[in-house]
């Protein structure tokens, strides 16, 4: 028998936790829902948005925090790309444009699936992608429940 998974939050190492917390809460719309200690200076947190969670957690205590990333650490976070359920890709997109974020347009990949990626502050790659084909969209109706349509 599988091990009983309920749900998935990776945790992400971040450099300046308020400016990571201003991007997932106040860009993308993620709540804040536990963090390790009251007000707007902690060193971990989970964030929640539509069942989706992330969890951050800073780098450094505070007495050790250097005055800029370290960039082989930054380098590293090359390997590592969250992928987000998104319809609106478009809207999404002029939205972390408007934001001022260096979003890539989106565009379909060769597999089906149309796809906008963009940087967060850490350097963590994030993916918003929608299936751009029908075979792609119906296997997200299998996968995720979506209600079956047409695309065409």
């Amino acid at each position: 028998m599988p091990v009983d998974i309920r749900g998935m939050a990776p945790l992400l190492s971040v450099f300046d936790m308020p400016t990571s917390v201003r991007f997932y809460r106040d860009v993308l719309g993620f709540d804040v829902v536990n963090q390790s200690q009251p007000g707007d200076n902690f060193g971990w947190c989970l964030l929640r948005f539509r069942g989706v969670e992330v969890m951050l957690n800073t780098a450094y205590d505070d007495d050790q925090r250097p005055p800029a990333p370290d960039p082989a650490r930054i380098a590293a976070h090359d390997d590592t790309c969250l992928y987000f359920g998104c319809e609106d890709l478009d809207g999404a997109y002029q939205h972390l444009r408007a934001h001022g974020f260096n979003a890539k347009e989106p565009k379909v990949a060769p597999y089906g699936m149309k796809q906008l990626y963009v940087r967060d502050p850490d350097g963590y790659a994030l993916c918003f992608q929608w299936p751009a084909t029908q075979q792609a969209y119906d296997q997200w109706v299998n996968d995720y429940g979506l209600e079956p349509k047409s695309l065409a």
